[in-house]
């Protein structure tokens, strides 16, 4: 196990990562922050801007967008600038300002839908807007224009057209003088276009190496559970709820300081493949046939597929992704039984189950300590959970309620 204060985790990977499940929401988001990233980084490139400089707009691209709480939000994005478009834009980098990495990248988030409007737009609400902020902007625009249902090459004069038109207007000139240079490359335009531009994007967009202590990926990992957990109203503060729980009984079972931790990461990203449901599952209150019971059960299986791709997750992976196998065999996606889940993944199943018995839900009150309980041993003599983290679950059972109720306030 690395050590608390170590290094470990690149920071862009986690970040490629995340912001893949954000784009799995919708079809229509297929890839759009990578699309929206190249771009920036590319244009940046051309105006000859400082590599640091660049390097901070690439990963405001991969961002920019995680403000906008719900899928309805999110396309409306796609489909025009709204007057509300602000409001996520502020919302997003509020989400990532506190987290020293990404300060630079939250303040070009924080205007990015600000209009360039002759000269007007250096400026909003008596703040300068940075160069990068309208940059960003062109870039996401140029990202919504794209029709995914058409040759990429066969588009590109009609949005060179459309972004010339706006040259002083929406876009400061030198950022659409920039664009107009490269986009007479097709490489820019079938990269841009490339279902696959994720398997090679670190090879394109140059990223300096941040390595994160796990005090900064619990950080982090927080940031995005509100994201997952925002995407619906069912399960708001749900993440938080479990990561909280898993890391007690973490710390009750002897785990180490470090690995307390890695549990409490894998709590908030145990969801993040409901990224990938369709949110009117996810908000039925009524019983799911069995056509979306198939979808709901696909969920654990993106979050081990997101997550597989970064290196040093492989514990956190496993504690987050097998919340639903079951020790008897027949949970899923998997199927493993008691001989394959290692005492952190029943951890994890435990608070995942608890939490969801015990918070309150639109539909519902959290369930009574004695009816939870109930339900619990029922599971525990089915063979479903564990009887060991049961145990300890049992004998602290106020305490952890009360822990989750903080939590999720």
């Amino acid at each position: 196990m690395p050590e608390i204060d170590k290094r470990f985790i690149n920071m862009f990977d986690l970040l490629l990562c995340l912001t893949n499940a954000v784009d799995m929401v919708s079809p229509e988001l297929s890839n759009h922050h990578q699309k929206v990233s190249y771009l920036s980084y590319k244009i940046a490139r051309q105006m000859h801007l400082p590599a640091e400089q660049a390097e901070d707009l690439a990963l405001a691209g991969l961002l920019h967008d995680v403000g906008a709480l719900s899928l309805d939000e999110r396309l409306e994005l796609l489909m025009s600038e709204p007057p509300s478009s602000q409001e996520h834009a502020l919302r997003g980098s509020d989400l990532l300002y506190g987290f020293e990495p990404l300060r630079n990248a939250a303040e070009i988030i924080k205007y990015h839908h600000v209009s360039w409007n002759n000269g007007e737009g250096a400026s909003y609400d008596g703040n300068k807007v940075p160069l990068s902020s309208h940059i960003l902007h062109l870039a996401d625009r140029v990202s919504v224009l794209i029709d995914s249902s058409k040759a990429i090459l066969c588009q590109v004069k009609n949005i060179q057209d459309i972004i010339l038109a706006q040259k002083g207007i929406s876009f400061p000139p030198e950022a659409v003088d920039a664009f107009m240079e490269i986009s007479v490359n097709e490489y820019i335009w079938l990269d841009i276009d490339n279902k696959s531009l994720m398997n090679y994007f670190p090879q394109v967009v140059q990223f300096s190496i941040v390595r994160l202590s796990i005090i900064e990926v619990v950080e982090l990992a927080r940031i995005f559970s509100f994201i997952i957990d925002s995407s619906n109203s069912f399960t708001a503060y749900h993440s938080a709820g479990v990561a909280v729980i898993a890391e007690k009984l973490a710390e009750l079972a002897g785990f180490s300081k470090i690995e307390c931790k890695m549990m409490l990461v894998a709590g908030y990203l145990h969801d993040l493949g409901k990224l990938a449901v369709n949110n009117e599952i996810l908000e039925k209150p009524t019983a799911l046939d069995s056509v979306e019971l198939n979808e709901i059960r696909s969920h654990t299986f993106y979050t081990y597929r997101l997550l597989q791709s970064i290196k040093g997750f492989e514990t956190i992976n496993e504690w987050a992704s097998f919340h639903h196998e079951k020790l008897n065999g027949t949970g899923y996606p998997f199927h493993l039984n008691r001989d394959s889940l290692s005492i952190g993944s029943r951890i994890m199943a435990v608070a995942d189950i608890f939490t969801a018995l015990t918070e309150d839900r639109p539909y519902r009150q959290g369930l009574p300590d004695i009816q939870a309980i109930s339900i619990l041993q029922g599971k525990v003599t089915d063979g479903s959970i564990c009887p060991y983290v049961f145990s300890i679950l049992l004998n602290n059972f106020e305490l952890l309620n009360t822990l989750r109720r903080q939590a999720q306030e």
